[in-house]
């Protein structure tokens, strides 16, 4: 059953398969989304910065700029949500794409119905998110939470979170000290089932754990409960 949305989603699909490109564009204009096609990736990424997207679907290996290069240049200034799309699959490529900002990635081929999942799950958490009635706070240690942004900041300096990154970290501080699964946490912050192979959401631990290290914030840490999942803890504690 296609969802009925209080206005049309826009879509950013970017992607040079004159075949691909033209099933995405149909399909999920069907789907009941509003899609804007590019096939090069510079021009991509000038739309995605003159326009409003709610997700950009974009392939890795593109002429002009690649996805990777236009992923890093959207991210200069802006948090729309990115399902990178490719034939890539090697986890290295796939590495890359989450350090950049990517908050998914899709390899090809796939279906039209998993791709459709996949933004529906990213649209509801958007939604979500805007309905919260509290801002989301620290638990003390300094490190102060922007939902506005989507980031973290501590003693002035911001960690340059991405929207993944900062649910994820949000939804661990809200349950401080508390082991939360990997489960759980692929449902909460992902909104997909956890895959046993699937290995996203250590790649956002991994980066947030760079990333508030880089703003010398130490006083909690994201920690590995081998066999349980991660926990937010003081850095005395040991997982």
């Amino acid at each position: 059953m296609t969802p009925v949305y209080l206005s049309t989603p826009n879509i950013l699909a970017i992607e040079d398969d004159p075949v691909l490109g033209a099933y995405v564009h149909d399909q999920l204009g069907r789907c009941g989304f509003q899609v804007t096609w590019c096939q090069d990736g510079r021009d991509g990424l000038d739309v995605a910065r003159r326009e409003h997207f709610d997700v950009v679907l974009m392939d890795i290996l593109l002429p002009g700029m690649n996805g990777l290069d236009v992923l890093a240049g959207l991210r200069e200034r802006s948090a729309t949500p990115v399902i990178l799309m490719s034939a890539l699959g090697a986890e290295a490529d796939r590495i890359t794409g989450f350090q950049r900002g990517a908050d998914d990635y899709l390899p090809k081929p796939f279906s039209m119905a998993e791709l459709q999942v996949r933004i529906e799950a990213i649209l509801r958490r958007v939604a979500l998110e805007r309905r919260h009635l509290q801002p989301a706070r620290a638990e003390g240690a300094g490190l102060n939470f922007d939902e506005q942004a989507c980031d973290v900041s501590y003693e002035g300096r911001w960690a340059g979170l991405t929207p993944s990154e900062y649910r994820l970290l949000e939804t661990l501080n809200r349950s401080s000290e508390e082991v939360l699964s990997k489960p759980f946490l692929y449902q909460q912050v992902l909104q997909r089932g956890y895959v046993q192979h699937d290995r996203s959401l250590d790649m956002h631990v991994s980066q947030i754990r760079r990333k508030l290290k880089a703003i010398d914030y130490h006083e909690r840490q994201v920690r590995t409960v081998w066999g349980k999942g991660y926990v937010l803890s003081t850095a005395e504690q040991e997982a």
